[in-house]
């Protein structure tokens, strides 16, 4: 189960080892409610993930993402690449 309370810049590495940990045991939905900080280090991670995802032959789903990584994807024309519940 994915646990972080920040998809930043400064977490980025050890999130993404976490992201990729939780797909590689089977997760499936990943709940960002405890994500208190983020930026746009949190749209390239959670592109990450999906991608791992999909390379196992699954897809992500992402519930309660933070309305400024929301914006931003929708800003930047990825929020059709990420799966949302």
């Amino acid at each position: 189960m994915l646990s972080l309370e920040a998809l930043t810049f400064d977490n980025a590495q050890a999130a993404l080892a976490q992201g990729c940990a939780a797909v590689s045991a089977g997760e499936t939905e990943f709940d960002l409610g405890g994500v208190k900080a983020a930026d746009s280090s949190a749209l390239a991670l959670m592109l990450a993930w999906q991608r791992r995802a999909q390379g196992q032959g699954r897809s992500l789903k992402f519930i309660n993402v933070p309305a400024n990584v929301d914006a931003l994807a929708k800003l930047y024309g990825v929020d059709g690449l990420l799966g949302r519940a």
